[in-house]
C-alpha cells in the first residue's frame, strides 16, 4: 500500500533511530509499467527548425523469432496507426518507445522499409535512401545483397547517417546461417564500395550475458551530451562488443565500454561512432537496450529502454539526432544544437541537486536526500508533493539563454501515486517564465495518471527564447487525499 510522504518521513525517522534504515529501504512501491504509459520524450517540445528524416529497416528478418524491432505495425508510415501518439503503446512494436519519442519531440519524420522491400540508393522510390538522413538497421539477420551493400555504403559516403545495432554471436533468429555480427561484418568487408574496413571497427564473436557498460567522460561529445539528455552508460542482456582499428579509420571512437575495459585501448567497446566519406556511423552491441518490452503477443521481450541500469533512451535518441545532422551532401540537415557562434554546453547550475539548493529556488524540503525516494544518480533529487493532502510545491531556476543558439531542456522524472484510474487528481507542470514573471509556455504536463516504475526522460526545445532571461519552473499541485510524488533528477539545459 502506498503511504503519504508525511507518514513515510515519520517512518524513516523512526527506522533511523532504531538503526534499521538503509538507502532505498523505504522506497515507495512503484506503479507497475502499464499499457498506455507515457513515452520518455516530452510531447510539448516545439518542432525543430529543420526536419530530420529517419528510415527504420524491416527487410532483414527484424521480426523473426522473439525479435520485434519495428516502431509500428503501420508500414511504411507509422502515423497510419496513430497520427498523434502520446504514449508508446499508441504504436505497436518493441521499438515504439523510440519512434514515439522522436515523433513527440518534433522535427522528425519517420518511415519503415517494409518486409519484402529492397534497400536502394539513387532510385525513384519514395523509400529510397536518398530521401532520408538516417537509416536504422536494428539487428539485421539476413545477409544484404551486393546491390544493397553498395546502396548502404554510398548513402553513408554521400552524407547519410547509418545506425547499426548488433546482437551476440549465435543470434540467428531466422536460422539462415547469418546472425547480426556476421551480417554487419560482411557489410564492412565485402560491399564493393570500400572493402578495407571503412568504419574502423569489427563486431566481436562473443556473447556477454549481462553487464552495465559505462560511458567515457567526454563532455563535448554530441552523442553523450545531446539534446535528449546526458548518457552515463548502457546495459547488456546477451550482447557483443567491438574491436576498434583507428589505423583504418582515425575517426572511430568508443563511447561506451564494458566493465573493466581499457577505454584508451581497442577492445571491449560497446557503443561506437565513426565516419565514412561525408556521413556518420553508430553501432551498438545489443538489441536489448532499444527493446521497450512491448510488441507482438507471445514474443519474449525485455524492457531495456526503461532499464535504470543505463541511459539507453538518451543514447538511442541522441545518436539518432547526431546521425541525422550532418549538413553535408546527401540531403542531410544541420545538426541539432548546431547554432553558429555559440559556446555549446550545459548551463544549468547544480543540475543534479548534489549541492543542495545552490542555483535553485524551491519549496521547503523539495531538494532532498530522503531515502524513501531514490535519486536517479548521486544522493539528492527534487521531490515535489507526496504528502497526501492539498499541497503545492515549486522548483525553479533563472537562466540567460544566449542569442543565436539552440537550447534544449532535459530532465528525468519519476512519478508514483496512491491514486488509481486515469483521472488527473494531482498534476505537475513544467513552464517557461519571462523576466516579468509571465508564463511564456508550458513545455511539460504530468499527472498521477502518468505514474510508472523508474525514471523517465523528457526534453523540451527552448530555442524560441534565445537571447532572453527566462525562469524554468516546476509546479506540482496535490489534491486533498491520496499522495502523488513527482521526483525530478539530472536536469540539463544544453545550448549550442
Amino acid at each position: 500500500m502506498l503511504r503519504s510522504r508525511r507518514s513515510r518521513l515519520l517512518m524513516a525517522a523512526a527506522a533511523t533511530s532504531l538503526g534499521l534504515l538503509t538507502a532505498g529501504s523505504l522506497t515507495t512501491a512503484q506503479a507497475a509499467t502499464a499499457p498506455g504509459a507515457a513515452a520518455p520524450a516530452a510531447s510539448a517540445a516545439p518542432a525543430a527548425a529543420t526536419t530530420h528524416r529517419v528510415l527504420f529497416d524491416n527487410t532483414e528478418a527484424e521480426t523473426a523469432g522473439n525479435a520485434d524491432w519495428v516502431i509500428s505495425t503501420s508500414q511504411p508510415d507509422p502515423l497510419g496507426e496513430n497520427a498523434s501518439p502520446s504514449r508508446e503503446t499508441d504504436w505497436t512494436g518493441a521499438l515504439s518507445s523510440w519512434g514515439v519519442a522522436l515523433q513527440r519531440a518534433g522535427g522528425y519524420t519517420l518511415d519503415t522499409l517494409p518486409s519484402g522491400s529492397t534497400i536502394t540508393y539513387g532510385g525513384s522510390g519514395a523509400l529510397d535512401l536518398k530521401n532520408f538522413d538516417t537509416f536504422v538497421l536494428p539487428e539485421p539477420n539476413i545477409r544484404f545483397t551486393s546491390a544493397e551493400k553498395s546502396a548502404i555504403m554510398k548513402f553513408v559516403q554521400n552524407g547519410g547517417g547509418l545506425f547499426l545495432i548488433s546482437d551476440h554471436t549465435g543470434s540467428d533468429r531466422n536460422n539462415d546461417g547469418y546472425d547480426s555480427p556476421k551480417v554487419i561484418n560482411d557489410l564492412m568487408t565485402d560491399n564493393g564500395v570500400d572493402n578495407t574496413d571503412p568504419f574502423g571497427f569489427s563486431v566481436d564473436s562473443v556473447d556477454i550475458n549481462s553487464g552495465t557498460p559505462r560511458a567515457i567522460g567526454d563532455s563535448s561529445d554530441p552523442v553523450l551530451n545531446g539534446p535528449f539528455g546526458k548518457v552515463t552508460g548502457s546495459t547488456i542482456a546477451d550482447g557483443t562488443t567491438f574491436t576498434l582499428r583507428p589505423g583504418d579509420n582515425p575517426d572511430v571512437k568508443g563511447l561506451v565500454w564494458k566493465a573493466g575495459a581499457d577505454t584508451s585501448g581497442t577492445t571491449g567497446a560497446f557503443f561506437v561512432t565513426s565516419t565514412f566519406g561525408s556521413g556518420r556511423v553508430a553501432v551498438w552491441g545489443d538489441s536489448s537496450p532499444i527493446d521497450d518490452g512491448t510488441g507482438h503477443p507471445g514474443d519474449n521481450l525485455y524492457d531495456g529502454w526503461n532499464d535504470t541500469g543505463g541511459t539507453n533512451a538518451a543514447l538511442a535518441l541522441n545518436a539518432t539526432a547526431w546521425l541525422s545532422g550532418d549538413g553535408s551532401s546527401g540531403g542531410t540537415t544541420p545538426p541539432p544544437g548546431g547554432g553558429q557562434g555559440c559556446d555549446a554546453g550545459q548551463i544549468l547550475a547544480n543540475p543534479g541537486f548534489e549541492s543542495g539548493s545552490t542555483g535553485w529556488s524551491a519549496s521547503d524540503k523539495v531538494i532532498s536526500s530522503d531515502p524513501a525516494e531514490a535519486p536517479r544518480s548521486g544522493s539528492y533529487m527534487a521531490w515535489l508533493d507526496g504528502y497526501g493532502r492539498a499541497t503545492t510545491n515549486t522548483l525553479s531556476q533563472t537562466v540567460s539563454l544566449p542569442a543565436g543558439c539552440t537550447a534544449t531542456l532535459g530532465y528525468w522524472l519519476h512519478i508514483d501515486t496512491a491514486e488509481t484510474g486515469s483521472t488527473p487528481y494531482d498534476t505537475m507542470k513544467v513552464q517557461v517564465l519571462g523576466s516579468s514573471g509571465a508564463v511564456l509556455s508550458t513545455v511539460g504536463s504530468w499527472s498521477n495518471a502518468d505514474a510508472r516504475s523508474g525514471y523517465q526522460q523528457h526534453t523540451a526545445d527552448l530555442s524560441a527564447y534565445a537571447g532572453q532571461d527566462v525562469t524554468l519552473r516546476f509546479t506540482a499541485t496535490e489534491g486533498s487525499k491520496l499522495q502523488t510524488s513527482f521526483v525530478v533528477d539530472d536536469t540539463s539545459l544544453t545550448v549550442g
